[in-house]
């Protein structure tokens, strides 16, 4: 097995097990020996999230783990962004998306995965965090100039404040500029043409086959 071999086999195994100093500090070799950083995030940072995404699907892991993989990956990412920029390249997105938790909710693990994932898969995300109203929704479309708004709701009465929030970004002209995608635990399929919305997910892995979808992306 090769150096570089070797390295992306312990970066990877590092997210797998949510040990975000054992991230860092092979990030920081896979600088230091001149390996792509490019390279190191798709076949070690980006794999381990997806592959531990595949577990958490087939039951085999809990949900704080995938948790604990997305942050050790983050650890990774911000590293090697940096030789990147370095290097004078950048990171090529298949596309931007602004996600956020509607007002009157401050639930932030199941959006937080979500946006990971995205970023897994190759996407710019653009986190509003969490009870996140109508207008910043608006003014983020206007600033960020994202392909997808994508928002959460785990509440009943929350999730009103999706339908609100695509009002919002009708009356403000911007409605044909972006797909929005909703997802939390009250909604449905139903609720999503219901209030406007381009797409649905009931969870955070279908959320990734909804995008590409709308990317028109294979697989």
């Amino acid at each position: 097995m090769s150096v570089k071999e070797e390295l992306f086999k312990r970066l990877k195994e590092a997210v797998v097990n949510g040990d975000p100093e054992e991230v860092s500090k092979i990030a920081k070799k896979v600088v230091e020996v001149g390996i792509d950083p490019l390279e190191a995030v798709e076949k070690a940072l980006v794999a381990g999230v997806l592959e531990l995404g595949d577990k958490w699907v087939k039951g085999e892991v809990f949900i704080a783990d995938v948790v604990a993989a997305a942050d050790a990956m983050k650890v990774g990412l911000s590293i090697l962004k940096n030789e990147i920029v370095k290097r004078g390249r950048s990171v090529k997105y298949l596309g931007r998306i602004v996600i956020g938790t509607v007002e009157g909710d401050i639930h932030d693990i199941g959006k937080s995965i979500v946006a990971t994932l995205w970023e897994a898969s190759g996407f710019e995300v653009i986190d509003l965090g969490v009870d996140v109203p109508p207008q910043k929704f608006v003014e983020a479309v206007k600033q960020y100039k994202p392909d997808v708004v994508g928002m959460s709701a785990l509440l009943t009465t929350s999730m009103l404040k999706q339908r609100e929030t695509i009002e919002a970004i009708k009356q403000a002209g911007l409605r044909d500029k972006v797909k929005i995608v909703i997802g939390g635990a009250p909604t449905t399929e139903e609720w999503a043409k219901e209030i406007g919305a381009d797409g649905w997910a009931p969870d955070a892995f279908s959320a990734v086959q909804l995008i590409k979808r709308l990317f028109g992306i294979e697989g």
